[in-house]
């Protein structure tokens, strides 16, 4: 995927799960004041985009992500590492 094709794919699954307007996500857009998020909605974001990566993601990197250009660097490098083959993170997804 472009890093174009994963910034629509995260401003899209912000927009449908948290009625968000799409026009409003920038990638400078910070996800806990100007989006509104909360932890709860960022477990949320983490499991889909599980879906975009195919890789369960570490949750010490996840706590890190401020904006939503620093959730698109995410996404690049956890393709990147699912491609690689590199091994999954060993902890658990929240609520499994």
């Amino acid at each position: 995927m472009t890093r174009e094709e994963i910034l629509s794919s995260v401003v899209e699954i912000l927009a449908d799960s948290f009625e968000l307007d799409p026009d409003e996500i920038k990638p400078e857009s910070t996800l806990y004041e100007e989006l509104d998020l909360d932890s709860i909605d960022a477990v949320d974001i983490f499991v889909q985009l599980r879906d975009l990566t195919g890789r369960r993601p570490d949750p010490e990197k996840a706590k890190l992500i401020r904006t939503v250009d620093e959730l698109v660097n995410f996404v690049e490098e956890e393709i990147a590492a699912a491609e690689r083959g590199d091994p999954e993170p060993d902890v658990p997804m929240p609520g499994s």
